[in-house]
């Protein structure tokens, strides 16, 4: 029985032997992504607990009509309810002034080396500017929980420090998720496509981007603004 023969059968029965059959199915996906939150103050155990609500609640959720693979589906999901735990289990964190000066002097060296050079900068590159040690740096954002790294680097929320610190490769992830950005990006017009090709697939700077376009940078600042923040609901809506 393939996937969608699979979904559509258990809507219709809610049959909880064949729900357990397609949790089994798909449990990879919850022990991929529970290692990949390992070393950040919680133990396998718990964080693969908790990827396995997600995606017994994943499996309940799922509409097989919607031309989605699950796996695009619940992969996004499971990683959004770890996430979420980190985020509440950061909030009874009480993190020294030091940290949070650090952390807060991090994110605007962020926006002020992404202003300058077009790219957002990696974590060296942010040490240095503030005179600091790498290691001292990585400490300072992570603290309290991974979920600090995926907060807004700047006051425009344009990025976060997930996209500041280079990640390990996933490339089970990446192609799960390949589907999702695809569809998101499909949503765009033809100018904010454009745009997006060259600030991000050419990796041109806003000014660049503006002469390419013919357009002030200015503009080119507002039009990304509006582009990610567009981007980030789509994603959502497809996580929720």
């Amino acid at each position: 029985m393939n996937e969608t023969e699979l979904f559509a059968k258990y809507r219709q029965t809610r049959d909880e032997k064949l729900r357990n059959e397609i949790v089994e199915r798909y449990f990879h996906v919850a022990e991929i992504l529970a290692k990949k939150f390992v070393g950040r103050g919680v133990e396998y155990d718990d964080l693969l607990q908790i990827a396995s609500l997600a995606l017994i609640k994943g499996v309940e959720r799922f509409d097989e009509t919607m031309g989605v693979k699950f796996s695009t589906y619940i992969t996004p999901t499971i990683a959004g309810e770890i996430k979420n735990y980190f985020r509440d289990r950061s909030r009874l964190v009480h993190l020294p002034r030091r940290v949070v000066e650090l952390k807060s002097a991090a994110r605007r060296a962020a926006e002020e080396i992404a202003a300058e050079t077009g790219k957002q900068p990696s974590v060296g590159e942010i040490a240095q500017r503030l005179g600091v040690d790498e290691e001292e740096l990585i400490r300072a954002v992570e603290a309290g929980s991974v979920v600090s790294l995926d907060r807004p680097a700047g006051e425009e929320e344009n990025g976060s420090f997930y996209d500041m610190i280079p990640a390990a490769s996933d490339d089970f992830e990446r192609l799960e998720q390949r589907d999702e950005v695809a569809a998101a990006l499909a949503t765009l017009t033809g100018d904010e496509r454009k745009m997006v090709n060259l600030r991000f697939g050419e990796e041109l700077s806003q000014s660049e981007t503006a002469k390419r376009m013919g357009v002030s940078q200015m503009y080119i600042s507002r039009m990304e603004r509006r582009v990610l923040q567009k981007l980030r609901e789509n994603l959502k809506k497809s996580m929720a």
